[in-house]
């Protein structure tokens, strides 16, 4: 076996270990959420579905034609398999893979801890409480696709 002599006896590398330890603390949050951000998104395969309809949006087109809006938002994001609808209500996000078929959706708040939902045979899902703050989805059918949404701000 051999040994390093660092120039350093005991003591001394004790603290400078606690000095370094003490340092890391010191990293600022913004920097640290980032990190854990780049981290999180780990499923580099998902396809992302982008958001290809907010009714809150094209209502604004349409009042032209309407004298009013309805009172649900919807939205729909789309990927090369998969899309997912989604509508708005006061207490839940209720949604819908198409084409129709059973998978897990994971909500992903920015901050916080992730839950998971089922979709039915038919796609169905339920989201409650709509989550607050940023937040994304994450689907995985019963057949392997991943599709993942990009941050969402209700």
């Amino acid at each position: 076996m051999s040994t390093v002599n660092s120039g350093l006896d005991d003591d001394e590398l004790i603290a400078a270990l606690r000095r370094a330890l003490l340092e890391r603390t010191a990293v600022p949050a913004e920097f640290v959420e980032a990190g854990k951000s780049a981290f999180a998104w780990h499923n580099i395969d998902a396809e992302l579905a982008q958001l290809t309809y907010d009714s809150v949006r094209d209502s604004q087109q349409a009042l032209a034609v309407r004298s009013e809006s309805a009172s649900i938002r919807a939205l729909t994001f789309t990927s090369a398999h998969l899309s997912i609808e989604l509508e708005v209500g006061a207490d839940s996000l209720i949604g819908q893979v198409v084409p129709t078929q059973a998978a897990t959706i994971r909500v992903q708040p920015r901050v916080g801890g992730e839950s998971f939902v089922p979709a039915d045979e038919i796609g169905c899902f339920s989201i409650r409480p709509v989550p607050s703050g940023e937040f994304r989805l994450h689907c995985r059918t019963a057949q392997g696709v991943d599709a993942q949404t990009g941050w969402i701000t209700l």
